[in-house]
């Protein structure tokens, strides 16, 4: 309504008073000498978390001039890293509380982006989004199986454009696994295996803890209570604030939460896998009920759709992660065979009665083919072509009608379901039976299961964000 009010008045000002009252760039939806586009070819923003990832997402959702950031929204604006992004748009208005921002701010923003910790995407999300706002929402898409399925629903319920922050959704790569699945290279994959190195402070088994951090001092700056949002409020402490509430259940996702939203995103996109069926526990190294594993390996037990066949998918994080590769899918050089380089993080896909496999690292990396007569074989179909825009430049497109996004929440939200599933599974350390219909658990378990499933019970005052929908 905002872009339509816009266009209606500088229409009927150019009618009335002439172009020379108003500035040519208005006239002509051509930037000015400044750069500047005019309000309706422009995507008024608002930021909720500044710092972090939003100094990425920010540069990126208003590149060309194409949005601009009316309102700035963050629990701590004296916290380090967050003052460039602020140095980018310093007229714009600051709030620590996003309800405050959209409430006083509603009609002057178009879309917000939401670059908080997991537990506090869903609330400022499903309100923005109630409000009409299109909204950008870094991974994981929610903190539960619940709040991924309530803004789906909003997405439809709304009509808003919407985008989780899993950047290489919308790449070269993303394109190339695609067409290879349409080519018929990618088929009748029955086996994939994921992995991701150690890379947090509870992966490391000197820094592990079993019990919640004891109070320190907290900055007199950090609205602590608005960070805790709809979760249980704990003592301040810097394991929380700014950075390592991710290796705690209450507040984060652990590294399949992390990591899982760009190494398993290709595959599970488009080869239509749904939801498992079944999750069984290999290895919860040091489990307890605080932070996640020290190393976690799972199994996901995935049913037949209509792009692939039944099909187990293994995900192993922390020590002793990577897959062994067997030696029909090795390479050959100088007559011996090379074992292949894995990277840190990704995947290999195994297509049922093929003597190759795929694989690609993450985010927005392209795939390759093991096996060299076959990538000889295959070349062809290894060529990646850029989209037209990046993924954050997209969602700006999309607004304006330019562009469609690829990681919308009927995407996004089935991915990260299944993250969820899984950190259910490391959160009971119990092999779990899903009804993928119903959208239930079965089983002697299903009970502490269905539980994790909603997540923990909002605290008195946030329980209205789950009743939009």
């Amino acid at each position: 309504m905002n872009h339509i009010q816009r266009r209606s008045f500088l229409k009927k000002s150019a009618a009335t008073f002439g172009f020379t009252v108003l500035p040519s760039y208005l006239v002509t939806g051509k930037p000015d000498e400044n750069g500047k586009l005019p309000p309706s070819k422009r995507v008024n923003l608002g930021v909720i978390g500044c710092g972090g990832r939003a100094n990425g997402v920010v540069p990126g959702v208003c590149k060309d001039g194409k949005a601009e950031v009316s309102a700035w929204c963050d629990v701590d604006f004296r916290r380090g890293g967050i003052e460039k992004n602020l140095q980018r748009f310093p007229d714009a208005k600051q709030f620590q509380d996003f309800r405050i921002m959209l409430e006083k701010m509603g009609k002057d923003v178009d879309a917000v982006t939401i670059c908080t910790p997991d537990h506090t995407h869903f609330p400022a999300a499903i309100l923005a989004m109630s409000m009409g706002k299109h909204v950008y929402v870094e991974k994981p898409l929610t903190h539960s199986y619940l709040e991924a399925d309530l803004l789906m629903k909003a997405e439809k319920k709304f009509g808003v454009v919407t985008q989780m922050g899993n950047q290489g959704h919308t790449s070269a790569g993303s394109e190339q696994f695609k067409s290879m699945v349409e080519a018929g290279v990618i088929k009748n994959v029955t086996k994939i295996e994921a992995w991701k190195t150690p890379g947090l402070f509870f992966m490391d088994k000197n820094k592990r803890i079993s019990k919640f951090p004891a109070k320190e001092e907290m900055p007199k700056s950090l609205d602590w209570d608005l960070w805790c949002g709809p979760a249980e409020v704990k003592p301040y402490s810097r394991k929380y604030h700014p950075f390592d509430w991710r290796a705690f259940y209450l507040y984060g996702n652990g590294m399949l939460g992390d990591w899982g939203a760009h190494i398993i995103d290709f595959a599970h996109d488009f080869l239509k896998l749904g939801q498992p069926h079944k999750i069984s526990p290999i290895l919860m190294d040091d489990h307890n009920d605080v932070i996640f594993p020290l190393s976690s390996h799972m199994k996901m037990e995935f049913s037949a759709s209509c792009n692939n066949p039944a099909v187990d998918l293994y995900w192993r994080d922390g020590a002793d992660c990577k897959p062994k590769v067997a030696e029909k899918y090795m390479d050959k050089e100088d007559g011996k065979l090379t074992t292949p380089k894995l990277g840190g993080a990704g995947t290999i896909l195994y297509p049922e009665g093929e003597d190759y496999a795929i694989t690609r690292g993450s985010h927005s990396s392209t795939s390759n083919i093991i096996n060299t007569e076959k990538r000889t074989e295959l070349r062809q179909h290894l060529r990646a072509n850029n989209p037209k825009f990046n993924h954050q430049a997209s969602f700006t497109a999309a607004i304006l009608g330019e562009d469609t996004t690829t990681s919308n929440f009927q995407v996004a939200g089935a991915l990260t379901k299944t993250l969820m599933l899984g950190i259910v599974c490391q959160a009971l350390n119990e092999e779990i039976n899903f009804d993928t219909k119903k959208e239930k658990f079965t089983g002697s378990n299903k009970g502490k299961a269905n539980a994790a499933l909603d997540g923990p019970p909002p605290r008195k005052g946030w329980e209205q964000f789950y009743k939009l929908v």
